[in-house]
């Protein structure tokens, strides 16, 4: 049986959760054309969904992802555009690790044509939603916010140098999200919390929070990725750590919250 391309949950509050990069789902055909490296799917954004566990009791719509990031790649531009240029990056239909690992046997990697069909086949039913699920909330309460949930292991040398802040908050710096809600929100983090924190550092948001995010329509965007190391248990499994996810939730919870209840001064 063929997978749901994601997993939505539609509820009325003018909040919506979006989860690109936490699937694994890969087409039998295409996981037999890849490399044990990309089987293994290393570069997913692993249970970070799960993080979101109040999104019921504050009434936010959940979007998430089902297929893998290496059949294509939702956070992307679907013309391939690179987010951070000169930078590394993985691309739209990744070809290699963040480790630098090639995901392909030889003789497979996809063509332009593969690419785009694998785009009109993934990537536009995704979007297609959350652009309609933008819209409706933007009709029933008159502006809409996006919280785009990621997570990357803390360290990434292909990526970025050194050791990635713990909690990365992204708003395109002032473009997809006021700079005023954006600041309040990252303040929310309580002061004891053991967590670095940054706002439109390495990761300043990526397609999802550029195209969508449009302040002056009423419709703010943020992207925050947060370091494996705040959730995910020390050893391999790649399982979510329960009392690394109860000591996070709180800060999780009050930057939500202030995103929801400041949000209105700023329409």
């Amino acid at each position: 049986m063929t997978p749901p391309d994601f997993h939505l949950t539609e509820r009325l509050g003018p909040l919506i959760l979006s989860a690109p990069h936490p699937g694994r789902g890969l087409p039998d055909a295409m996981a037999g054309r890849m490399t044990p490296a990309g089987r293994r799917q290393l570069d997913a954004d692993h249970h970070v969904h799960a993080l979101y566990d109040f999104a019921e009791a504050i009434g936010a719509t959940t979007l998430t992802a089902q297929w893998s990031r290496y059949v294509v790649d939702l956070n992307r531009s679907p013309d391939d555009q690179p987010l951070y240029p000169g930078q590394f990056g993985s691309g739209l239909v990744p070809t290699e690790t963040f480790d630098g690992e090639t995901l392909y046997l030889d003789g497979e990697t996809p063509g332009r044509d593969e690419v785009a069909a694998r785009v009109a086949r993934y990537w536009r039913p995704y979007h297609e939603a959350l652009a309609r699920l933008i819209d409706a909330t933007r009709r029933r309460h008159g502006y809409c916010l996006v919280w785009d949930c990621h997570s990357i292991a803390p360290v990434a040398p292909r990526l970025f140098e050194g050791r990635l802040s713990d909690l990365n908050l992204g708003s395109f710096d002032g473009r997809a999200c006021p700079a005023a809600l954006a600041k309040a929100v990252l303040e929310a983090i309580p002061a004891e919390a053991p967590y670095s924190r940054v706002l439109d550092g390495r990761f300043k948001g990526g397609f999802i929070t550029r195209q969508y995010g449009r302040p002056a329509d009423g419709v703010f965007a943020l992207q925050l990725e947060l370091s494996q190391a705040v959730y995910l248990a020390d050893d391999a499994s790649l399982q979510v750590d329960p009392a690394r996810h109860d000591r996070l939730r709180p800060s999780l919870r009050a930057m939500i919250d202030t995103f929801l209840h400041e949000a209105p001064r700023h329409v």
